[in-house]
């Protein structure tokens, strides 16, 4: 038999078997275990955690740095997109300023050629959204 204190006893482990952070006689002292760490230490499950218990991971109770830092990126990058597409709209209207005639069905108008442009991106978009409703319905109803 060995010296109580000496390496070779179970109920002692020798230094580095324990994790850090965790109590060698956390389990009692003399406990029976079926861990590698022998007397006194609870066995553990894959997770690290003592045998029938859940590992305890403390939930961050707002948002993480990372995810913070990825909205103000995200923040930055839609208004730099805002700018650059208000831009795009002023510099359309001041170029496409002059008069055009337009006809319809029911008679011919004159109107700023932005109108007439902007009016049929609408009516286009207008049909698109349409065509993606009907075809969203039916397959819907398979």
């Amino acid at each position: 038999m060995t010296a109580p204190g000496s390496p070779a006893d179970p109920r002692y482990p020798t230094s580095g078997t324990s994790a850090p952070g965790s109590d060698p006689l956390a389990g009692g002292y003399g406990t029976p275990s079926t861990s590698a760490g022998g007397y006194g230490t609870p066995s553990t499950s894959a997770g690290g955690s003592p045998a029938g218990t859940s590992p305890a991971t403390p939930r961050p109770s707002g948002p993480s740095r990372a995810g913070a830092a990825g909205r103000t990126v995200g923040r930055g990058l839609a208004l730099g997109l805002l700018l650059f597409v208000t831009v795009l709209l002023v510099l359309f209207v001041v170029f496409n300023g002059q008069t055009v005639q337009i006809s319809l069905v029911f008679g011919d108008v004159q109107a700023p050629l932005v109108v007439a442009l902007l009016i049929a991106a609408a009516l286009g978009a207008l049909v698109a959204s349409l065509a993606g409703l009907v075809l969203r319905a039916r397959r819907r109803n398979r």
